[in-house]
C-alpha cells in the first residue's frame, strides 16, 4: 500500500480510501490510485486485514449430495450471493451424513476461521446431527426443516406441492397418484405433506403414495407400477401423476410411453424442481419451480444479521420462499 502510495503520489490512507469504496476521494485521485495499483499488481493481504478487523470475510458451506439438482442449485445459489456481498466461500461435501462427518467438516471450517457457516441440510439426519449444538459461531439451515435453535431458510414445499395436486384435480380428476421422494428426505415429506392436504381439502380420495429415490430409474419402475393398476382396473383410476421431482417424472414418461399410454390424452403428470430440461421433455413438463437464487440471497441476509448481532441471537428464525408452478403440455387439456 505505501508503494501505491508512492507512485500515485497520495497519502496510503487515500489509497484505503480508493480500496473501500470511500466517497470522498476526488475523480482524478482515484484514477491515478487505480492505475498504480494495476501498474504494481497490489493485491490486498487478506491474512493482514483479518488481524485488523476479525473478520476473514470468508464463510463455510457444509453441503450434503450435491450431485443431486436442488442441492447442487441450492450451493450455487448461495455462492452466487455470498460473492454479491463480497465474501469468499469455503465448501465442505459430504457424500454420507453422519455426526463425526459433521463434526469434522464443522472443525475443519472452524480452523480456517470462517465468520459464518450455511449447513444445507435437506435430510432428517443432517438436522439431528446439528441438534444441541452450542452456538460457537453464527449459522444458518437451509431446508433444515426445524433445525433446533438454527435460523432456517426453504422452499415452501408443502404450497409447492399444493399448487400441482390442486393443478391436476382442476384438470377434472377425481384424484391424484404421487411418486414420492426417500423418507429420509424434508423435501420429501413436505411434497406428500403437501399432496395429501390438497386431496383432502377437495374431499379427493388419498391412494397409497409409492416411494422413489429421486433418480429416473425409481420413477420408471413406479411408472410401471402404475400402468399395472391402471391395467387392473384399480381404483381411484390412474389418470394423474404428480412426481416428487422431475428427474422422476422423466422415468414416469419413459414408462407410460413404452405401455403405449400417452401423455397428457390418457394420463397428466406434473413434477417438481423444473430442472433446465423439463421444458425438453416429451411432452414439456409441467413442473414446481424453487427459486434457488431467492434461497441464497435470503440466506445469506440471514446470515450477516446473525454475524452482526452474534450467534444465534438475530430476531429472524425463519424465512420461507414461495414456490411457483410453471404449466406445459403434459398436464395440458386432452385433444
Amino acid at each position: 500500500m505505501v508503494d501505491v502510495a508512492r507512485m500515485a503520489g497520495v497519502s496510503h490512507q487515500t489509497v484505503s480510501r480508493v480500496l473501500n469504496d470511500h466517497p470522498n476521494v476526488r475523480p482524478a485521485t482515484r484514477e491515478k490510485v487505480l492505475a498504480a495499483i494495476e501498474q504494481l499488481g497490489y493485491r490486498r493481504n487478506r491474512t493482514a486485514r483479518a488481524l485488523v478487523t476479525r473478520r476473514t470475510n470468508t464463510l463455510g458451506v457444509v453441503a450434503f449430495d450435491t450431485t443431486l439438482y436442488g442441492p447442487a442449485s441450492t450451493l450455487f445459489g448461495i455462492e452466487q450471493a455470498a460473492r454479491e456481498a463480497g465474501y469468499f466461500v469455503s465448501i465442505v461435501s459430504l457424500k454420507n451424513i453422519t455426526r463425526q462427518g459433521i463434526d469434522e467438516a464443522l472443525d475443519y471450517l472452524a480452523e480456517q476461521s470462517v465468520d459464518g457457516l450455511i449447513v444445507i441440510a435437506p435430510q432428517r439426519s443432517a438436522v439431528d446431527a446439528l441438534a444441541g449444538r452450542p452456538p460457537k459461531m453464527p449459522a444458518v439451515a437451509v431446508e433444515g426443516g426445524e433445525a433446533g435453535e438454527l435460523p432456517v431458510v426453504a422452499v415452501d414445499q408443502v404450497e409447492g406441492a399444493k399448487m400441482a395436486t390442486r393443478h391436476l384435480l382442476d384438470q377434472g380428476h377425481r384424484t391424484v397418484w404421487h411418486v414420492a421422494g426417500p423418507a429420509e428426505w424434508l423435501e420429501a415429506e413436505g411434497r406428500v405433506r403437501g399432496w395429501q392436504q390438497a386431496l383432502e381439502e377437495s374431499d379427493a380420495p388419498v391412494p397409497e403414495f409409492i416411494r422413489g429415490d429421486w433418480s429416473p430409474l425409481s420413477g420408471y419402475q413406479a411408472g410401471q407400477e402404475l400402468v399395472k393398476r391402471r391395467r387392473d382396473g384399480a381404483a381411484p383410476v390412474v389418470d394423474a401423476v404428480f412426481a416428487g421431482n422431475d428427474q422422476m417424472a422423466l422415468g414416469l414418461l419413459r414408462a407410460f410411453g413404452e405401455a403405449g399410454i400417452r401423455v397428457p390424452d390418457d394420463v397428466r403428470v406434473v413434477g417438481f424442481d423444473d430442472i433446465p430440461e423439463a421444458e425438453f421433455f416429451s411432452p414439456p413438463l409441467t413442473t414446481v419451480r424453487q427459486d434457488f437464487a431467492e434461497v441464497g440471497r435470503q440466506s445469506m441476509s440471514m446470515l450477516l444479521a446473525e454475524i452482526d448481532s452474534g450467534p444465534r441471537r438475530s430476531s429472524a428464525r425463519r424465512s420461507i420462499v414461495a414456490a411457483e408452478l410453471v404449466v406445459r403440455a403434459s398436464s395440458a387439456a386432452s385433444g
